[in-house]
């Protein structure tokens, strides 16, 4: 790797702020909202099944029943995404995540809720989840005409909503009511719906054609398989997510309970998200050639996090390795959403997107679950610096990958922001 590979192109000054879009100001507003009531599922779920007396086992029942259908599902969320169009796929997902949470807004208040209620409630929102996820990406050079600032903006705006998501959620428990606090991710559903309904005239037109489901699965699977810079980012992500990604949340959040207590461990997960918040700042402002090479750089600081506990630095310095692994990953962020977003062609965008996101994330569940025999067999901080370990190599070898290093940016066409249509890579 060279100083040409992550030299900074000057920022183009005939793209606009993706503010000056009413349309991105409108999705902006739109995921915001969605990105809050995710931020304050975890804390009002857990709340609501320990109340109803089902202990740490049924909160692990109710999260599966959640997870196992986006990761089912998220592929047909797809296509139908580009069947039907991302904004109508994800309006409809609003709708009925929205409606999940005041059923179960209402069985909390009038009932003694069973556990089956709230297991079949969480597999409703995470089916919808499946049908909303995949239409983000193909939204995005719809609404902005810089893609890389726009992609910043919303990785910023998920890091406060992940920072304010779960303390909101604590003090609605604490203060009103769990029945409330799931009014409450309800409504920010309906806001996201409602930011998402006037976005229906975008440029994107459905896919009229009479192809069966199977052979549209297999066009995005085509898509996804052509492209080697893709795949290899995706194969190697695989193996972040099971030996990194899956181990760290777990045993780095023990460790750090234990080691500095649960308000330090609080402020170190502030930390890291203050990082993540400076990644998606420089993710506006700098803009490398080669962006891939560029955000898998950045990555290597993530390895910090993890090293972190497993050698017991001090409160000071575990934050601010927490800064900079925030900022890395924020960073990397950017970079990648911004290349998919830049090179795929719209018309199968979002089919491309959901063998992103199944890619990525249906690993990380399997390498929490073995997270903790691993930490019982040869201890937490062993299973937490063979993580670090793996995660450089994992950096290494998508750097190593000619077609990675090779990708440079892409060129965009103005008027994605007001409409206009974006040639195909």
């Amino acid at each position: 790797m060279t100083m040409d590979d992550v030299r900074v192109r000057p920022e183009p000054e005939a793209l606009p702020s993706p503010w000056q879009s009413g349309r991105f100001r409108l999705f902006f507003t739109a995921r915001s909202a969605s990105l809050l009531a995710d931020g304050m599922l975890m804390v009002s779920l857990t709340t609501a099944v320990l109340g109803a007396g089902y202990g740490a086992g049924g909160v692990g029942y109710a999260l599966a029943a959640w997870m196992a259908p986006i990761a089912l599902l998220v592929l047909f969320g797809g296509v139908l995404a580009d069947r039907f169009t991302p904004q109508v796929m994800m309006v409809g997902a609003d709708v009925v995540r929205m409606v999940a949470m005041l059923t179960l807004a209402v069985l909390l208040i009038s009932t003694d809720v069973r556990l089956w209620h709230i297991m079949a409630l969480l597999a409703l929102s995470g089916a919808a989840t499946a049908m909303f996820q995949p239409g983000l990406a193909s939204m995005i050079p719809q609404v902005a005409d810089d893609i890389q600032r726009a992609n910043a903006l919303l990785r910023i705006s998920e890091a406060i909503c992940t920072l304010l998501g779960p303390g909101l959620a604590g003090l609605l428990v604490a203060y009103w009511d769990v029945a409330g606090s799931f009014l409450v991710i309800a409504a920010a559903f309906a806001l996201s719906a409602l930011g998402l309904a006037p976005l229906r005239k975008l440029s994107t037109a459905r896919d009229e054609s009479d192809e069966p489901m199977s052979r549209r699965l297999v066009t995005g699977w085509h898509e996804f398989r052509s492209r080697s810079w893709l795949w290899g980012v995706i194969a190697v992500w695989a193996v972040y997510g099971l030996f990194v990604f899956g181990p760290a949340l777990p045993l780095g959040a023990a460790l750090l309970t234990e080691q500095h207590g649960a308000s330090g461990y609080g402020w170190i997960a502030s930390a890291d998200g203050a990082g993540t918040i400076i990644g998606g700042l420089l993710g506006m402002r700098v803009r490398p050639t080669r962006p891939l090479v560029a955000g898998a750089s950045a990555m290597f600081f993530f390895s910090l996090n993890p090293l972190a506990p497993a050698l017991g630095w001090s409160f000071t310095v575990t934050a601010l390795t927490g800064v900079v692994a925030g900022c890395g990953f924020a960073f990397w962020g950017v970079m990648w959403a911004t290349s998919v977003q830049s090179h795929i062609p719209l018309a199968v965008l979002s089919r491309v997107s959901a063998y992103d996101v199944a890619g990525s994330i249906m690993v990380i569940p399997l390498g929490r679950a073995l997270a903790g025999p691993a930490a019982g067999l040869v201890g937490a901080d062993h299973v937490l610096l063979f993580s670090s370990v793996v995660g450089v190599l994992c950096i290494g070898a998508m750097l190593a990958i000619p077609a990675i290093r090779g990708l440079g940016r892409a060129p965009q066409a103005p008027g994605a922001g007001d409409g206009g249509s974006r040639p195909a890579v």
